[in-house]
């Protein structure tokens, strides 16, 4: 019989130095000390000590240096961790022991692919080096989600439910699991933010080009075809003529894809793009388009810093609720008569123009809101507290 009230994180970790684990324990009787009804602003100004960051990506991108010299600023260490290369083991410890397979869920994923940032070369068409003896991720006190590389569905499902894996043994994952599923998935997302009362386009998904073309005329002859699933504006196609409708259409059906074709909204030239993080936006900017009708910064559109009206801020506040997000990009688009769409809520966002934008330090506010909410977790699973943490029996 196996009693498992909450399965402690750090169960079938290494057991960390007497230095962390001092510091750490300090740590949560400051914790228990403060209020526990602190806003979102004090928390993010509260830096526990000596937390490791798994930073699971694609390679060794701008973002993923930025998070790592922002974890060496506050005294953390974030390690990147190659999606592609992380593998798992169920039930191979033997039979009894703490830490094995409890409830299906795996005893550790194993990331044998760590990135070693010092030594690492191109991502595209280059196998990652791999670091001899590869380590758990649940060493981590905490994962933040990147990017998530391409690969086929198999690849894909298995790599959330290895999220999902983690953060059901306490571990904090930013974003968490579902919400990353939700927001990668367009259509989705969209059922998700139409449910919670926001306004967004006319939208029509299916699976067939003559589906499509009728939605096409349904539509008013001036659609945005866009992938299901990507982001920074790639793949999108916006379409007013009927003959190029039906290349695009057929030729997307041939492929097996789902059809997204979305009511264009007229706009003056520019969106808005507010970044929250628990609860509250902490920056936005302004986005013009440069020579494509598309917002997107990834495709030429720039960045300038903006206040958001209460208004503006609600809706982005609702948005990332809507669809379960702790840090999250929400893209506002002004229509014709003045009303804002919700066009889209990314879970993996990107801060490298509305940083030096804003003079907001995103990646110091993304390492801070993990961290503390990895001490809270340590504090509230630890063996202290009298639960009972995977006992067999």
């Amino acid at each position: 019989m196996i009693r498992n009230k909450r399965v402690q994180p750090f169960a079938a970790r290494e057991v960390p130095d007497r230095d962390r684990r001092l510091e750490q324990e300090r740590g949560c009787q400051e914790l228990s000390r403060s209020d526990r009804s602190i806003d979102a602003a004090e928390t993010a100004s509260r830096t526990p000590s000596l937390m490791q960051v798994a930073l699971l990506s694609g390679g060794d991108g701008w973002h993923i240096r930025d998070l790592i010299r922002a974890a060496n600023e506050l005294g953390h260490v974030a390690e990147p961790v190659d999606f592609r290369r992380v593998a798992t083991a169920v039930a191979t410890s033997p039979p009894g022991t703490v830490g094995n397979a409890l409830h299906g869920i795996p005893e550790g994923a194993h990331c044998p692919g760590a990135l070693d940032p010092d030594s690492m070369g191109p991502v595209d068409g280059e196998r990652p080096p791999e670091r001899h003896g590869g380590r758990s991720l649940l060493e981590f006190d905490a994962v933040i989600v990147r990017t998530m590389p391409l690969g086929s569905l198999e690849q894909v499902v298995f790599r959330m439910d290895l999220l999902h894996a983690l953060a059901a043994r306490g571990i904090p994952v930013l974003n968490p699991p579902r919400a990353l599923e939700v927001c990668v998935d367009k259509y989705l997302a969209l059922v998700r933010l139409e449910a919670a009362g926001l306004r967004v386009p006319e939208t029509v998904v299916c699976q067939t080009a003559d589906d499509a073309l009728a939605a096409f005329d349904r539509l008013g002859r001036d659609v945005v075809v866009k992938p299901l699933f990507g982001s920074e504006g790639r793949g999108m196609i916006r379409v007013t003529d009927p003959e190029l409708a039906w290349r695009t259409m057929r030729a997307i059906e041939r492929t097996q894809s789902v059809l997204y074709v979305q009511r264009f909204i007229p706009h003056p030239g520019w969106d808005l793009r507010a970044f929250v993080l628990n609860g509250r936006v902490l920056a936005a900017v302004r986005r013009t388009a440069g020579t494509d009708w598309r917002t997107n910064v990834a495709q030429g559109a720039t960045a300038e810093p903006v206040t958001l009206t209460r208004e503006q801020e609600a809706l982005a506040l609702r948005a990332s609720e809507a669809v379960g997000t702790i840090a999250a990009g929400v893209d506002l688009l002004p229509g014709p008569a003045g009303d804002w769409y919700v066009i889209e809520v990314n879970a993996v966002p990107g801060w490298r123009a509305l940083g030096p934008a804003t003079g907001v330090d995103v990646a110091i506010e993304m390492i801070r809101a993990v961290c503390v909410d990895a001490q809270r977790a340590t504090c509230s699973l630890s063996p202290a507290s009298g639960e009972r943490v995977g006992v067999m029996g």
